[in-house]
């Protein structure tokens, strides 16, 4: 696989110059970092500081230093981390999604078949649908690839649906355990209503060369995954068909994804080296890379799929650091994440570089914007309370990044990448 001389370069940075090293939280106590900075500022964190429990609210933040001989050290702090406590992922399950199926196709090892290849999605069921041709490309062709642009661009749920069906229930959570994410349940669609029943079939795809010749087939497929059992109700009331049921919401079949694990994913993909070994995805240089690239790339960046500025700017999926905010984006910073968000729930794992100071740090957090505990009632505090939290603590740490002293002056420093290719 050809890969660009761009590209070469940052899969160099991020895979060789990276060393794994015992991040200070796996060692230590947690600390109160964390809380100590956001009292600091507490005219904008003394209502959530005083309702983080209400709030879910959980925090990752890790230090990244470059030191000599490319050897990184990362130090982790965090904030009411609780894998115990369960919030609704929503759209941050893409994101492994999209991993694993660029893993699939490698091991699949498959003569003409790779992410570009068109991918036709049949029906088996009354509920599934089909998909033939995709508008938003170029040339009309559904590809793996264009599927993943668009999860990272502007969190597509069709496109993880697809990827969701190509992968299967079995494939997604027996691979993800074994790699050691044992916290992740991902067993439905998004944003289609369906079963239990209906989510444990997929559907059957066709991949196809230039000429129409099949490369692979994928049969329809039925899950025999053994989910594990879940009692997990949240808040007091929520709607269902217009009337109001007053008892928890039952989250026990929706899928799960911890915090950590988001985090330790999005470490993953810039830093492969930066994890334990079996917790690497099995992907090639250039996988690497474009996954890097579509993290941090903003809509308007995009030539294919084309996306208007009006509904997709800048800062669009952009919630740590930039919250609601619709402003032109910092020209020095690049920020490489996935966001999710759904019945209340503000998720947001994110790598974050500035090019011209040579700071870089992880950030993660969740927190639940539903003051009232109803759910389906399209009564969340996203924009009152959830993205000021998202926008304010991104800019938090990245100021407390600005003022520390480096030790050692950064080697192997990444390049910026050239997103007009």
């Amino acid at each position: 696989m050809k890969i660009s001389p761009g590209s070469k370069i940052l899969a160099f940075l991020v895979l060789i110059t990276t060393t794994c090293m015992t991040t200070a939280a796996q060692k230590n106590a947690p600390d109160n970092l964390l809380e100590t900075l956001m009292k600091q500022k507490a005219p904008l964190f003394n209502d959530m500081l005083a309702n983080k429990s209400e709030m879910n609210v959980q925090i990752i933040y890790t230090e990244i230093e470059r030191g000599k001989k490319g050897k990184v050290k990362f130090t982790d702090h965090t904030y009411r981390l609780n894998n115990e406590e369960y919030f609704y992922p929503a759209s941050t399950v893409k994101l492994p999604v999209a991993i694993l199926a660029l893993q699939k196709l490698k091991e699949l090892n498959i003569k003409g078949l790779d992410k570009n290849t068109t991918m036709i999605t049949g029906v088996s069921g009354d509920k599934q649908t089909a998909v033939y041709n995709d508008p938003s490309t170029a040339d009309g062709r559904p590809t793996i690839a264009h599927y993943i642009k668009k999860i990272l661009l502007v969190s597509d749920n069709d496109a993880f649906n697809r990827l969701y069906e190509f992968l299967g229930q079995e494939y997604i959570n027996n691979t993800l355990e074994a790699m050691g994410y044992k916290d992740v349940q991902i067993i439905h669609r998004l944003e289609v209503s369906l079963n239990e029943e209906e989510n444990r079939h997929t559907n059957p795809m066709r991949f196809i060369d230039n000429s129409g010749k099949i490369i692979y087939e994928k049969p329809t497929e039925k899950s025999n995954l053994q989910y594990a059992k879940r009692n997990t109700k949240k808040g007091k009331g929520f709607y269902r068909g217009g009337q109001l049921v007053n008892e928890p919401f039952d989250f026990s079949m929706k899928n799960r994804f911890t915090l950590i694990e988001l985090h330790g994913i999005v470490k993953s993909i810039l830093f492969p080296d930066g994890v334990p070994g079996k917790m690497r995805f099995d992907l090639t240089a250039d996988d690497y890379f474009f996954l890097q690239k579509h993290m941090s790339m903003m809509p308007r960046e995009s030539k294919s799929p084309v996306y208007d500025t009006v509904d997709h700017w800048d800062t669009y999926v952009k919630f740590l650091f930039y919250g609601s905010e619709k402003n032109k984006v910092q020209k020095n910073i690049r920020i490489f994440n996935k966001v999710g968000d759904a019945y209340g729930y503000l998720i947001d794992g994110a790598y974050f570089i500035d090019y011209s100071t040579k700071t870089e740090f992880l950030l993660s957090a969740v927190i639940h914007c539903n003051s009232d505990g109803i759910f389906n009632d399209d009564k969340y505090e996203y924009n009152e309370v959830g993205l000021p939290f998202m926008k304010n603590l991104g800019q938090l740490i990245y100021e407390y990044e600005q003022t520390k002293v480096r030790k050692t002056k950064a080697e192997f420093f990444p390049q910026p990448i050239n997103y007009s290719d």
